[in-house]
């Protein structure tokens, strides 16, 4: 009781989640007065770190570093402008095909959202489209970032809880895809009452031009999905590789200058320590829930409520979106995880790669949902849009979303078909 009010002083109080999670497992020890504890606190913050496969986290942020400077994202526009054509509203669906191409680059939703921002939205904008539409599209189609692979926030689960990486990303494919469909449909469903401007026709030689010129960058999600399924690359290997390739098409683009190399690996090592460190703050938090039986206590309650693991998934995803109003992302998943995978897999039987993907899809929607929303404020910002209007157009693509979450959860299938 007194490590929880003490966590959610610190929280209140506004102190970073990582150093929150330190000084709750502190405030533990303290309240027991189990002074041995503290012989184990180092300890266990470098255990949470100490794991191969976050070599993988640097090595995918180094990837968006070369792609933001190789000018990949506007060949992947242009491209899937391209491939789409005269449909009308298309403009709005080369937004989330472009979002899914990113995706399968990036692996994060803050760096895609960002760029997207900055690109597409002054485009739609331009053309005629609404621009709190514009944007709030832009913002849901980031969700793709932690879904499709690489993804960050599957390697940061994969290691808190011994899950093979390659598992994660081979398990985001299919949900990615059908949520590209949800979303494809929502614009659809939303031109009964928006008026979508249709595209202008292009001529077959300017089309060709610019699907040859946006081929290339597909290589990047190819060497990395083709090589963890062959088996010929681990997850951390793939991302090596996909480092190698993004800065090779840069080169031959010529528009990656090496002289901004020093300011590339700078800023990953600042974002690459930043998750770290929340990584190994996690594990001293769980460390510390483990010691104290909380999961069990959980368990206990959620008996009460959830018979069969299908209604444990339900109640797991409402309360997983009140968590995300709040705590969104690789926070929320530190969280939570620590205290509901003993539950899920010990006590109802569910597969681990399955609850992996829900819990990630399930809080990656906290970045599109106030008061906290760091996408959402994000995306307003960067296109001087009202953070208020944004959400209320984006509640459609949120639907969606929450769909696809029940069909997960009652349906393991979609996530783990593809897992070996």
């Amino acid at each position: 009781m007194f490590t929880g009010a003490a966590f959610t002083l610190f929280l209140l109080a506004g102190l970073p989640i990582g150093l929150v999670l330190c000084l709750s497992a502190l405030a533990y020890v303290g309240s027991t007065r189990n002074t041995a504890l503290l012989d184990s606190f180092l300890p266990q913050l470098f255990g949470g770190i100490d794991s191969y496969g976050l070599l993988a986290l640097p090595l995918f942020i180094l990837v968006g570093e070369f792609m933001n400077a190789g000018g990949i994202t506007t060949r992947l526009l242009g491209m899937t402008t391209a491939l789409i054509g005269r449909l009308k509203g298309g403009l709005a669906y080369v937004n989330v095909f472009a979002n899914g191409f990113l995706a399968a680059i990036l692996g994060s939703s803050t760096t895609q959202i960002a760029i997207m921002s900055q690109t597409i939205v002054p485009e739609m904008a331009r053309k005629g489209y609404n621009k709190n539409f514009a944007v709030a599209l832009t913002v849901s189609a980031g969700l793709l970032g932690p879904i499709i692979p690489p993804s960050l926030i599957f390697v940061i689960y994969g290691v808190m809880v011994q899950v093979p990486i390659g598992d994660m990303f081979l398990a985001g494919i299919i949900p990615g895809l059908l949520l590209i469909v949800a979303f494809c449909a929502t614009i659809w469903a939303m031109g009964f009452w928006m008026d979508y401007p249709r595209e202008e026709a292009m001529a077959w030689t300017a089309r060709r031009k610019m699907l040859l010129k946006g081929l290339p960058t597909l290589l990047i999600p190819v060497v990395i999905v083709a090589s963890i399924m062959t088996g010929l690359a681990s997850p951390t290997e793939s991302a090596a590789l996909a480092c190698v390739t993004a800065l090779v098409l840069g080169l031959i683009y010529g528009e990656i200058d090496l002289r901004q190399m020093p300011a590339m690996f700078l800023r990953t090592g600042m974002n690459t320590a930043l998750v770290l460190y929340l990584v190994a703050a996690a594990n001293v938090f769980t460390w510390v829930l483990v010691y104290g039986q909380v999961p069990q206590l959980v368990a206990d309650l959620l008996k009460r409520v959830a018979h069969d693991p299908v209604s444990f998934m339900l109640w797991l995803n409402l309360l997983l979106l009140v968590i995300g109003t709040v705590i969104d992302g690789v926070a929320g998943l530190i969280l939570v995880v620590p205290i509901l995978f003993p539950v899920a897999t010990q006590v109802y039987h569910i597969h681990p790669v399955h609850f992996g993907v829900v819990v990630s899809i399930n809080l990656t929607l906290g970045l599109v949902s106030p008061p906290v929303g760091a996408a959402l404020f994000m995306g307003a910002s960067l296109t001087k849009t009202k953070a208020s209007d944004v959400f209320a157009m984006s509640l459609p693509f949120c639907l969606a979303v929450c769909v696809l979450l029940v069909m997960l959860s009652i349906w393991p299938w979609f996530t783990l078909a593809l897992v070996r």
